[in-house]
C-alpha cells in the first residue's frame, strides 16, 4: 500500500487510523490559496530554550490581481540581533493567490544584499547582489522542477487543507538554487498550546525531506490567522530556531 510505505519511508510508524498520501506540484488543484485572508502578523525568533529575542519580523498579506490573475502580496520588514550588531531586511513576495505558485520575490538588506527575481512557471529572470560584491549578478535559469517557495513552506499544508494522518508530498524551492528537492509533511493531528499568554489548538505538522528523511521544521497550524502560531526549525549546528507568531493590525492605507 503505497500510503503505508511512505510513512515508513519518512519515518513514521504506521497508525491504525485512516491515512492518505497526497502528492501535489506547482498548480496541482488539490492546491487552494484561498484559504488565506489578508491579515498582518508578528513573528518573534528564540534559539533553543534561550529567553531573548534574537529576530522579530512581521508578515503583512494583500490579495490583488495582476494581468487578470487572482494574487497574494506578502510584506515581510524583520530585524535580527547578531554578534556585530543589528541588521534589517524587508522582503516582498507574488504568489498566484490559488496555487500558491511564485511570481515574484524581491529581498533587500541593510548589509547592501538584495535579490530582485521575477518567477514564470520554472524560468527565472532578475538581478542578484550579495553583501560583498561591487556589482550584481544577473539571473536566468530554469528550475528543473517548478517548487513552492522554502521560507513560506508552511502554507502548503493549510492550502490543501489540514486532516489527521495526512502526507503531503510537496517540491519546494529556494530562490538561491537551480533546483526543487522533494518534501513531506505529516499531519500528525491538533494540540492545544500556550503562546504568549493565548491558549490556541492548533495542528501539529512535521516537515521532513524525502531523500533523506531529515526533519527540518515542526509547524503548528491553523485555519485562521497567522495561520502558523507556532514552528520550530532544526538548525544546522543542532539547535532548534523557535518562533511564535500572533496577528497585529494592518497597516493603514496599504492597497492591495
Amino acid at each position: 500500500m503505497l500510503t503505508v510505505w511512505l510513512l515508513a519511508l519518512i519515518g513514521f510508524a504506521p497508525s491504525p487510523a485512516p491515512t492518505d498520501t497526497i502528492r501535489i506540484h506547482v498548480g496541482s488543484p488539490a492546491v487552494d490559496g484561498r484559504v488565506y485572508a489578508p491579515h498582518a502578523a508578528r513573528v518573534r525568533v528564540r534559539i533553543g530554550s534561550d529567553t531573548a529575542t534574537t529576530a522579530e519580523w512581521t508578515n503583512e498579506l494583500a490579495l490583488g490581481d495582476s494581468a487578470g490573475r487572482p494574487v497574494m502580496r506578502w510584506v515581510t520588514k524583520g530585524t535580527r540581533h547578531t554578534a556585530t550588531g543589528t541588521v534589517t531586511w524587508e522582503l516582498r513576495q507574488t504568489y498566484d493567490a490559488i496555487t500558491l505558485a511564485p511570481y515574484g520575490y524581491a529581498s533587500q538588506s541593510s548589509t547592501g544584499a538584495y535579490s530582485h527575481l521575477t518567477i514564470n512557471g520554472g524560468h527565472v529572470v532578475g538581478t542578484q547582489h550579495r553583501a560583498n560584491d561591487t556589482t550584481p549578478t544577473s539571473v536566468d535559469f530554469v528550475v528543473e522542477r517548478p517548487g513552492f517557495v522554502a521560507g513560506a513552506s508552511d502554507l502548503v499544508p493549510t492550502a490543501v487543507g489540514l486532516r489527521a494522518g495526512s502526507v503531503i508530498v510537496a517540491p519546494i524551492w529556494s530562490p538561491s538554487t537551480k533546483a526543487s528537492e522533494q518534501r513531506a509533511f505529516a499531519v500528525l493531528g491538533q494540540e492545544r498550546l500556550t503562546l504568549e499568554g493565548t491558549a490556541v489548538l492548533a495542528w501539529k505538522v512535521e516537515e521532513r525531506r524525502l531523500a533523506d528523511h531529515v526533519l527540518l521544521a515542526t509547524w503548528y497550524l491553523t485555519d485562521r490567522p497567522p495561520y502558523m502560531v507556532y514552528g520550530e526549525v532544526n538548525l544546522d549546528d543542532g539547535r532548534i530556531q523557535r518562533m511564535t507568531e500572533i496577528t497585529i493590525p494592518m497597516t493603514e492605507g496599504r492597497s492591495p
